[in-house]
């Protein structure tokens, strides 16, 4: 093999490489969007169940909410959107109990993700 067949080998090996950490990081970036649309939308029906909601009051509160989560402007826009309208409706719920419950549901969603993609 030349000098000039090793490099172009090894050429392709680091581009090949990089096409392997680019497809992980797409994984990635796109379980993660799952996840956080599962957690999203379950906060919010918890967050609905507090305010009272009817049912057809808490589908448009959960689509609210995932779209709210969609933006990403902040550093997470779904709690501070929920924090508003417990405010809004009266709700006693402090910022303690509203992260440790997205926290929960993070951690569910990511696990029924997970178990989603095992192999049966």
């Amino acid at each position: 093999m030349s000098c000039w067949q090793a490099l172009a080998k090894g050429v392709d090996m680091f581009e090949d490489r990089e096409r392997g950490y680019e497809a992980k990081w797409a994984h990635d970036e796109e379980m993660l969007f799952r996840i956080m649309a599962k957690r999203d939308a379950s906060l919010a029906a918890w967050a609905a169940g507090l305010m009272h909601l009817s049912a057809g009051e808490t589908a448009d509160y959960v689509q609210s909410v995932i779209n709210s989560g969609l933006a990403r402007k902040k550093p997470d826009p779904v709690l501070a959107k929920i924090r508003a309208d417990f405010v809004t409706h009266g709700v006693a719920c402090t910022d303690v109990t509203l992260s440790d419950q997205a926290t929960n549901l993070f951690e569910q969603a990511k696990a029924a993700m997970l178990h989603e993609r095992k192999p049966s």
